[in-house]
């Protein structure tokens, strides 16, 4: 069965991760809300999240781990030393691994994003390409390296896309639920108005 875990931690943007949380369940994934230091996160915007667990070595069971953004909460993330060693050894033996908004600059910092494609919000880039200066920035809502098997997004606006972006690599099929969630309706309206 697949499973992934998202990771939070205190001052994330709660939209971020829990848009994961609440479309891969919708698709029957197996999703873990994982707490950095604690089971009970708070987010940036004062929303308690109480999660399943805490980060421990079982991290490195999950097919997929997502890191919402918020800049507290990256920052945490990013100086998090047990974090690090288990993500590196992901990374290693080749497991995917996302970050959206802020939190790529931890995965800079991990060395998950040497050589790979990335995006992050605006302005994060430069702290990235500090601790990863072959890593390669895009502009796009999401970007998905195949090959170094990381997910990367944006900002808030772009949590469900980052979401579908997740599902979509592990390879489960989102079509119903974007029908159903009206995705496709925003996303056609949204190019409409362009």
């Amino acid at each position: 069965m697949t499973k992934v875990a998202v990771v939070f931690a205190d001052g994330c943007e709660e939209v971020e991760g829990l848009s994961v949380v609440d479309v891969l369940r919708r698709l029957n994934v197996k999703t873990d809300m994982v707490g950095l230091t604690s089971k009970d996160v708070m987010g940036d915007h004062k929303i308690k999240l109480t999660c399943d667990k805490v980060v421990d070595n079982s991290l490195l069971d999950y097919d997929l781990v997502a890191f919402p953004g918020g800049k507290t909460g990256a920052i945490n993330l990013r100086d998090n030393k047990k974090l690090r060693d288990l993500m590196v050894k992901r990374h290693q033996e080749g497991k995917w691994d996302a970050a959206m908004c802020a939190a790529p600059i931890a995965l800079g910092r991990y060395g998950v994003l040497d050589d790979a494609n990335y995006t992050c919000y605006p302005g994060f880039e430069a702290e990235i390409q500090k601790d990863s200066p072959t890593s390669h920035f895009k502009e796009t809502i999401t970007v998905t390296d195949t090959k170094h098997k990381v997910i990367t997004s944006r900002g808030p606006a772009t949590a469900w896309a980052y979401a579908y972006a997740i599902a979509e690599a592990l390879g489960v099929d989102t079509s119903e639920l974007k029908k159903g969630m009206l995705y496709d309706y925003l996303a056609q309206n949204i190019q409409d108005s362009l």
